[in-house]
């Protein structure tokens, strides 16, 4: 059983605008420190941006704009607490305490993913898509109802009917659809709004590659401070996290589907 969202649906548009101001903090620094939260909806977006990186107010305007719309702007920037700087000051450390989690992805999972996107590519708009099984769940808005069934005649379409979705009929808010983006890899911490030296970044996503290449579950723990983590050193997993986002296209890029 899995559920998908498209990058359209509120919380991943939260998502996406916290990748995006990530990645105006790596157009600045090749190591920022940076934390995101989005809570958008009902004609305004709230930001509040943690950083060590000098960000430019008008560049996230316009990464809003381009990702939300017309929205009204409340955005608030402050630096990184010093305690926490303190712990990054002469080396690549891990940036929290955290367990995680990778679990190698299935067939339906897969193929739900593939479905959702085919989706999105017809129809760009909010949408939510559930496998059970032989049930498949479609709620895709902007588009008629009946269309959909004859599509998917099998499916579950629009129980409620036709609707239109998105930021103002539902709020979104960063990282609420982990279960979406990383499937059975779920534990505490969110992938999204975050840079690099956080674990709940490198580490969700080394655990996730593992999974993947061994076919096994893969469960790991660290400690803020931490200098290796699975026997490897934390600055190789930050790049082989670098390595899998760059691949991407960024970090807005990442939020848009998560890992799979």
């Amino acid at each position: 059983m899995i559920e998908k969202v498209n990058p359209q649906h509120p919380d991943k548009i939260a998502d996406r605008i916290a990748g995006a101001i990530v990645d105006l903090a790596y157009a600045e620094e090749k190591n920022p420190k940076i934390a995101v939260e989005v809570l958008i909806g009902h004609g305004i977006c709230h930001v509040i941006i943690e950083t060590s990186a000098v960000l430019n107010l008008n560049d996230i305007s316009k990464a809003i704009t381009r990702i939300a719309g017309k929205i009204k702007k409340d955005v608030v920037i402050v630096p990184q607490d010093e305690e926490l700087a303190e712990n990054q000051s002469t080396e690549i450390r891990c940036g929290d305490n955290g367990i995680f989690r990778g679990m190698p992805l299935t067939k339906e999972q897969l193929h739900l993913s593939k479905i959702a996107r085919e989706l999105y590519q017809e129809h760009p708009f909010d949408g939510k898509y559930i496998l059970d099984g032989e049930r498949l769940i479609i709620c895709q808005s902007h588009v008629h109802t009946e269309e959909l069934k004859q599509q998917y005649p099998k499916a579950t379409v629009n129980p409620l009917g036709d609707w239109t979705g998105g930021p103002d009929v539902d709020t979104g808010a960063t990282n609420r659809k982990l279960g979406s983006d990383m499937a059975d890899g779920v534990t505490g911490g969110g992938i999204h709004g975050k840079d690099l030296s956080k674990a709940d970044v490198s580490v969700n996503i080394y655990a996730f590659l593992k999974a993947q290449e061994t076919g096994l579950p893969v469960e790991l723990c660290c400690a803020i401070g931490d200098t290796e983590i699975d026997g490897v050193p934390y600055s190789e997993i930050v790049e082989i996290a670098r390595d899998y986002v760059n691949e991407l296209g960024g970090f807005e890029r990442l939020a848009e589907w998560g890992v799979f």
